[in-house]
């Protein structure tokens, strides 16, 4: 029995993400009577919702079974994954970086900067990027009482860090995020590059390509300056660097570029925005953390989970296979939804609820196995020093006004967190 068309439209509407409660409601639904089934939208292919923690594992875990670069990473139409292939010669990406790949491939760019993101050597990191998040949190008092904390905060701390591990110039940080904004709000009109609803194909993939050309002449020019002028950064990293003896293809290196320069900060950014949200719109949790800053990486992990900025990845089935009980044919499509699995009741004990102390949280929100978020260790610090640094300062937090998500079904977090809050 295929998924319902109404649960089906809504996992692939990128207004069900921004209203929040839609899309866990027909989640919630399918975890209960539909584990694993096949949806399709009208104008997308047929795939399988996978929507359990175990499940996600079990795909996860299995590299070699279920392909990442086969098909698009990406739930994408019928028409819009044409109009790619026509464009890129038949590739179904426009980029193509450690998430588009499989092995032999991922792991040898994979290890090209991994060192970079090992938590012995961010430790170098942690008195500049303590600096960074004093200077925010200075900002934020200067504004007097009331902030938007998504815009004012939460957007701008992580793309300062990220920019500068990559070594982009901050003069050029607000294109960068104007760029990552118009890239995963590509579905939201106040995001995206056009301001308006887009829903024309065409129109929609014309849009998000013109973005990656800006990025890419914008990281062309840098990959020139660091080969004459290599210096401590990722860019001289990515710009120098050789797999099998050879100098990156100059689309794998523009996509390493681009997905440091979105996923480095966006997800990050999300986090901590819904954090603060959570915590505005539950009092106890905020009062508890203050109380005892021992629970800040519960508050991390929690804050994680609740926010999963990442809903989906896709992946293509190399062979006949089984799962949970269900057989996958060599060539389907298979939807992991990071939000259902963390919000699975089986794992989660009251999952709807935002707890800081919440122990064990083995969320999904980073993925698992070899494709697990090379950036993990990054993002804790940086919300750890970010929190410890808050506490120590901000008395007490509460809305002021209404909370707004962006629109998107692949990248989603908060827009805009608007609050009043006390200090010491």
């Amino acid at each position: 029995m295929t998924i319902s068309s109404d649960i089906a439209n809504t996992i692939v509407d990128p207004r069900a993400y921004a209203d929040g409660d839609r899309v866990d409601q027909a989640f919630a639904q399918l975890r209960k009577e539909q584990p694993l089934d096949v949806a399709q939208p009208e104008g997308f292919d047929p795939f399988w919702v996978v929507t359990r923690h175990a499940d996600i594992l079990e795909v996860e875990r299995q590299n070699e079974l279920f392909h990442n670069g086969d098909r698009s990473t990406v739930l994408t139409t019928i028409d819009a994954d044409k109009k790619v292939r026509e464009m890129m010669g038949g590739s179904p990406h426009l980029v193509r970086s450690l998430v588009q790949m499989d092995n032999p491939d991922h792991m040898a760019y994979r290890r090209l900067t991994q060192g970079s993101f090992v938590p012995q050597n961010l430790r170098v990191l942690e008195t500049r990027i303590r600096e960074i998040a004093k200077g925010f949190i200075d900002r934020m008092i200067e504004k007097g009482e009331e902030c938007d904390f998504a815009r004012d905060v939460a957007f701008l701390y992580p793309l300062h860090v990220i920019m500068e591990v990559i070594g982009v110039p901050e003069s050029d940080e607000p294109r960068m995020l104007k760029l990552t904004q118009e890239l995963f709000g590509s579905a939201d009109p106040d995001l995206n590059r056009t301001g308006s609803d887009i829903q024309d194909t065409d129109a929609g993939v014309d849009t998000i390509q013109s973005v990656v050309m800006d990025f890419m002449m914008y990281f062309n020019a840098m990959t020139e300056d660091r080969r004459a002028n290599p210096r401590q950064d990722l860019a001289s990293v990515i710009a120098n660097g050789q797999i099998n003896g050879q100098p990156l293809g100059h689309l794998e290196a523009m996509s390493y570029y681009i997905i440091a320069a979105t996923a480095g900060h966006d997800t990050t950014s999300s986090t901590t925005a819904a954090a603060l949200w959570a915590m505005a719109e539950n009092p106890d949790q905020f009062k508890k953390v203050a109380a005892d800053q021992s629970l800040i990486p519960g508050l991390i992990e929690e804050s994680i989970r609740w926010a999963t900025p990442v809903k989906h990845f896709m992946r293509t089935a190399t062979d006949d296979a089984e799962l949970a009980g269900k057989k996958i044919a060599k060539g389907d499509w298979l939807f992991l939804s990071y939000p259902s699995g963390n919000r699975d009741e089986a794992v989660f004990d009251k999952p709807f609820e935002f707890r800081v102390d919440r122990t064990p949280n083995k969320h999904v929100a980073f993925g698992y196995g070899a494709h697990v978020c090379l950036g993990q260790h990054l993002a804790r610090m940086e919300m750890r020093i970010l929190w410890e640094e808050f506490f120590k300062r901000v008395a007490s937090v509460e809305m002021n006004g209404t909370p707004k998500r962006m629109a998107a079904s692949f990248v989603c977090g908060p827009k805009s967190v608007p609050i009043r809050f006390k200090l010491h």
